[in-house]
């Protein structure tokens, strides 16, 4: 014992000489610091200057909006071409570029900005599959005014898919802009000819090159694999840590570029975080883990966040309404609703399949289309859904994304391969009459740059989850709303997995930001924004929150005929809190404790006025 006694007493000074902040006793370690330093390998160094600047790639405003950027060989794209592309794809998909949409006239803007591109795969520790982070550094860079602007692309999105929002208000001011894809992107791998993409973009064979995603082997039949759903990471639980990578990226480049003047750390450079959707729920997981002053600000545009405490995750409520709207927007009450209606002004034939099908199951009870319809209306109405998310979300169900979603990020939670989603789901490319069947070459080869991260699309489709009936999507949907409702292992694994997405708490002192469209139908503020920022409140946290009225999730939507006419984009309002915030970070400017959201109203059948957007001077 004596003996044991002395090793003991020796184990603990070593420990204490060696200055490990662990007693012997049993005190708690000291935490581990959220930021650890990011390991730098191969960059990639690009300039973009004459017709190739950062913010359009020379194709300006008119060619964003044009269509899609021309390959010389559509089954060779270069680099180039396809970084021009994926640009285009990225704006189109977020701004409303369309002739009423006021982009470029009434806010925004798309000069031209010569600079360098900065590129890298980096790691998550522990993760199998890398993120792409990159920085756009302008030629005008101030030096004496440092400003770094930070951002995670939206929805399942690829590298470019914050460039409407952090490139577009970061760059012309001088700002040099990281971004990362957060896990999620387009770098599709196909079984077919195992190739994925390259760091500059380009399809690659396993083996050729460091792949953006390169998953497990298996057979040709194994479909195609996608990062987002297949790398086995649950890639959101570590969205907040992806923002890090990306900011601590932008520092060392801006280190390489301007030796001179190195280091640049958040000491000495302003970090402004921001994001929209997806994007906007990682900078919000990303301020939870800074508790060191990294961050300068957090402005945050219609967030996918979960709150433990008083929110929904999405998973549960996306679910929920792939079940249940098909037959609630039937009710009258949604009948001069855009894309709630047939031609023939009736619900369409599948929304009243629906209908007779919870009808049949005893979930409804009227013996009419209007009743059961208004009972399915009722019930969401309980569950918290809003009359303006709902109405909104007819645009969500109309092109089927609530199953396209769920199936997704149920795969993602379970950690599942190509070959094994849940519910009998799998990604497959599109043959004649819309079945599984060969790739085509044109479409794999501009993957990179035209896809969303979430098919279908491009060429590749969502297959499974089907039954032979009058409703067949009923039966997948039915599937995955029970992996979240049920208790067996799978739904125990998923529930797990959702909890490790939830948000901290930011540190005190931090100026944050967060916008929400009254209109949301994809990510209803009373189950994300609303909770998140009660939540924040009720801990002390002073956030400024606008729930803009009329605006909706998907600006891009917005060119859709007579969906446009009942709202107003969201854009601007992240622009002008950005610009709020630089005022406060460079100017001196008091950060408000609160601030009076603007009294929006519906852009109309005309275009876009700044009057109805209500933009405080």
């Amino acid at each position: 014992m004596k003996r044991s006694v002395r090793r003991l007493l020796l184990l603990c000074i070593t420990v204490l000489v060696s200055g490990m902040l662990l007693a012997c006793a049993g005190s708690p370690a000291k935490k581990e610091s959220a930021m650890p330093a990011l390991d730098i390998g191969e960059v990639r160094v690009t300039g973009h200057r004459g017709h190739d600047d950062l913010l359009s790639a020379g194709l300006g405003l008119a060619g964003l909006a044009g269509a899609p950027a021309p390959f010389a060989d559509p089954l060779e794209p270069t680099a180039g071409e396809l970084r021009r592309r994926a640009i285009q794809a990225s704006w189109k998909g977020i701004a409303d570029l369309g002739p009423l949409g006021g982009y470029g006239t009434v806010y925004g803007g798309v000069p031209d900005v010569p600079g360098r591109e900065y590129q890298m795969f980096a790691r998550i520790p522990g993760a199998h599959a890398p993120h792409r982070v990159l920085l756009q550094l302008p030629d005008d860079f101030d030096v004496r005014q440092r400003c770094l602007v930070v951002a995670a692309s939206s929805g399942s999105r690829g590298i470019y898919g914050a460039i409407a929002l952090a490139g577009a208000w970061g760059l012309p001011r001088g700002c040099a802009v990281a971004y990362t894809d957060k896990g999620t992107g387009s770098g599709y791998y196909d079984y077919a000819d195992n190739s994925g993409v390259a760091l500059d973009g380009r399809r690659a064979r396993r083996g050729e090159a460091e792949l953006e995603f390169q998953p497990a082997p298996a057979p040709a039949t194994a479909g195609i694999a996608i990062k987002h759903m297949h790398s086995g990471d649950n890639p959101e639980a570590d969205w907040g840590r992806h923002v890090i990578q990306a900011a601590q990226f932008g520092l060392a480049m801006l280190d390489r570029a301007y030796p001179q003047e190195a280091p640049f750390t958040p000491h000495n450079t302003k970090i402004i975080a921001t994001g929209l959707s997806n994007g906007g729920g990682a900078v919000l997981q990303a301020a939870g883990l800074d508790h060191e002053g990294f961050f300068a600000g957090v402005v945050a545009l219609e967030p996918n966040v979960y709150v433990a405490d008083g929110g929904r995750p999405m998973i549960d409520y996306a679910t929920e309404a792939a079940i249940w709207l098909p037959c609630a927007l039937g009710s009258t009450r949604f009948a001069d609703v855009p894309l709630a209606r047939a031609p023939n002004g009736q619900p369409p034939p599948a929304w009243a399949i629906r209908c007779a099908s919870l009808r049949a199951q005893g979930r409804l009870a009227g013996n009419t289309v209007p009743e059961q319809a208004e009972q399915a209306y009722q019930y969401l109405h309980r569950r918290g859904w809003s009359d303006d998310a709902m109405a909104t979300a007819a645009s969500t169900t109309a092109f089927d994304l609530w199953r396209v979603i769920t199936a997704g990020y149920a795969s993602s939670y379970l950690r599942r391969h190509a070959w094994d989603m849940p519910c009998g789901f799998h990604y497959a490319a599109i043959a004649a009459g819309g079945m599984p069947g060969p790739t085509d070459p044109l479409a794999r080869a501009s993957w990179w740059a035209d896809a969303s991260g979430i098919p279908p699309g491009n060429g590749v489709g969502l297959f499974g989850g089907t039954s032979v009936s009058p409703d067949p999507t009923l039966l997948g949907s039915e599937c995955l709303r029970a992996l979240w409702t049920g208790d067996d292992h799978s739904s125990q694994a998923l529930h797990a997995s959702v909890a490790a997405t939830a948000v901290k708490l930011p540190r005190g002192d931090l100026p944050l930001w967060v916008l929400h469209g009254a209109s949301d139908g994809l990510l209803p503020t009373a189950f994300s924004s609303e909770p998140y920022v009660a939540w924040l409140r009720g801990h002390g946290r002073h956030p400024i929150y606008w729930k803009v009225p009329h605006a909706q999730h998907f600006d891009a939507f917005l060119a859709i005929p007579g969906f446009g006419d009942r709202h107003v984009p969201l854009l601007p309002y992240g622009y002008l809190a950005l610009d709020r915030l630089w005022a406060h970070l460079y100017q001196g400017a008091p950060w408000p404790p609160a601030l009076a959201t603007p009294a929006a109203r519906p852009r109309g059948p005309g275009p876009l006025q700044a009057a109805a957007l209500d933009l405080p001077h």
